[in-house]
């Protein structure tokens, strides 16, 4: 087993020592849903997206009452789309830079 050096041990709530492993890195977009006649955010629901330049997962990331706490929740994977910023069109997978064909 190997010896892990201090900078990447942590202690977890429980008191137990851990080893913070990477998994992948990436791109990421994150975006939210904004009533239409308002232009306010219609849920406290945020959707991300992660790509780690292979392939892309999508979560909702759900607020709980506890203060600093969320919940992520696997999304179903969509289409191509399109989201809103400054008065413009812009599309997810160009962000990412994925191909459309997905």
């Amino acid at each position: 087993m190997p010896e892990y050096p201090e900078e990447v041990l942590t202690k977890s709530k429980k008191g137990k020592i851990e080893v913070r492993s990477l998994i992948d890195s990436g791109k990421f977009v994150r975006y939210e849903y904004l009533d239409p006649k308002t232009g306010k955010r219609s849920e406290n629901k945020v959707k991300i997206v992660l790509y780690n330049g292979k392939d892309y997962e999508e979560y909702f990331v759900i607020p709980l009452k506890q203060k600093n706490k969320s919940l992520l929740l696997n999304a179903e994977r969509k289409a191509d789309r399109k989201l809103w910023k400054d008065g413009e069109i812009i599309d997810l997978y160009e962000i990412l830079e994925l191909k459309s064909s997905r």
